[in-house]
């Protein structure tokens, strides 16, 4: 996916927080390891990360989170971010998803 088009994914909220969906492709979903991975990555922002499934946000640096979330593939989760690498952080996140976690 181009920059342009991974741009167009994401929204600005009127609370200033940006926030896209995301939708979990990989095999094995949003299990371990892919949380680890997201984790490793979200904490290279300098942003607040939060990840929605069915109601529940947790936090996008917190590995038990991702996993408490219970993300099957097929499930869309919403990702959402505020502070000053918030939109970089959710291009780099976004991707990561897309890429289904680098694993396949």
């Amino acid at each position: 996916m181009s920059d342009l088009a991974a741009d167009s994914l994401i929204s600005t909220d009127t609370d200033g927080s940006v926030f896209r969906k995301a939708t979990i492709t990989n095999s094995r979903g949003l299990h371990a390891r892919a949380a680890a991975k997201f984790v490793k990555l979200a904490e290279t922002f300098d942003a607040d990360v939060r990840v929605t499934n069915r109601g529940e946000t947790v936090s996008g640096r917190s590995i038990m989170g991702l996993m408490m979330l219970a993300a099957s593939p097929g499930t869309t989760i919403e990702l959402r971010a505020t502070g000053t690498q918030a939109r970089e952080a959710l291009e780099g996140l976004g991707k990561l998803v897309d890429d289904k976690f680098d694993e396949e």
